[in-house]
């Protein structure tokens, strides 16, 4: 009598095959890892607060006595903070960390997973503003300290943050492209020398009413210089509505530019993969 040949049922043969899991759960997944991995990597979130917080106390040291070209009410702490969380909130991102993914061969077998591509990028960005948002922090205590208060109250506090946290996040996606694009950590750790351009060639240390010529001019074409308003009038002036819109518009101009390359590289690298 012959014995039958035995089959494995159909859902046993389906339990070995990976299968994906949803969209919201990739970014957690992802997310999650990246945000684990900053209390190894300090080194590339502590030094931008530092070198903040140095620049926030020099200035306003150095540079107080602006107060009387602005006027009996105008308070240069305040006025110079905005420009302090923007030094130490930019280019900060784990891109880095994806450039090491991308050497050691992790991001190639994650993307022969079931993972979403757009999953991996995105659980970075999550992991970003977190981090943001937490880096913002001692810069505030700071400012706190000196005596710095907001027009616009608690909400306007978390308003700041949330912006200076989507600015962040807007820059970092050229640290991304070139992470995916090249693999190469020297070039990633140098995209920050991109906002340095962005930083000085504009309002961040006297008022736009003191730039003349030239300065003025490229001022006004600054992107930093709408975001820096938005953010010094929640601090100074109240709920500028305005100011607000023009600091969101920067963000999203500046996002749209570097999250297409972001993406396009990652197509890029998805294909060679």
């Amino acid at each position: 009598m012959s014995t039958p040949d035995v089959v494995a049922p159909a859902a046993s043969r389906d339990g070995l095959r990976a299968q994906p899991a949803g969209f919201f759960h990739d970014v957690r997944a992802i997310a999650g890892r990246a945000l684990r991995g900053v209390p190894r990597d300090l080194e590339a979130v502590f030094p931008p607060v530092l070198i903040a917080l140095f620049f926030f106390v020099v200035n306003i040291a150095t540079l107080s006595k602006l107060t009387q070209a602005g006027g009996a009410n105008f308070d240069y702490k305040a006025f110079q903070m905005p420009t302090a969380i923007l030094l130490g909130v930019t280019g900060v991102s784990r891109a880095p960390a994806l450039v090491l993914d991308v050497q050691n061969g992790y991001l190639d077998r994650l993307l022969m997973t079931p993972i979403r591509r757009l999953a991996i990028l995105l659980g970075h960005m999550v992991a970003d503003v977190a981090v943001a948002m937490a880096l913002t922090v001692p810069i505030l205590l700071v400012g706190f300290a000196l005596g710095v208060r907001f027009e616009t109250g608690v909400l306007g506090l978390i308003a700041f943050v949330v912006l200076a946290a989507l600015w962040s996040l807007a820059f970092s996606g050229f640290g991304y492209a070139i992470a995916l694009k090249t693999g190469n950590p020297a070039a990633v750790n140098s995209s920050f020398l991109l906002f340095f351009p962005f930083l000085f060639l504009t309002t961040s240390y006297v008022p736009r009413s003191q730039l003349s010529g030239w300065l003025d001019t490229v001022a006004a074409l600054n992107p930093v210089t709408y975001l820096l308003e938005g953010l010094r009038s929640l601090v100074s002036q109240g709920w500028e509505v305005d100011e607000l819109a023009k600091a969101l518009v920067a963000i999203v101009i500046l996002a749209t530019i570097s999250m297409s390359l972001c993406f396009a590289a990652l197509r890029g690298r998805t294909k060679r993969g």
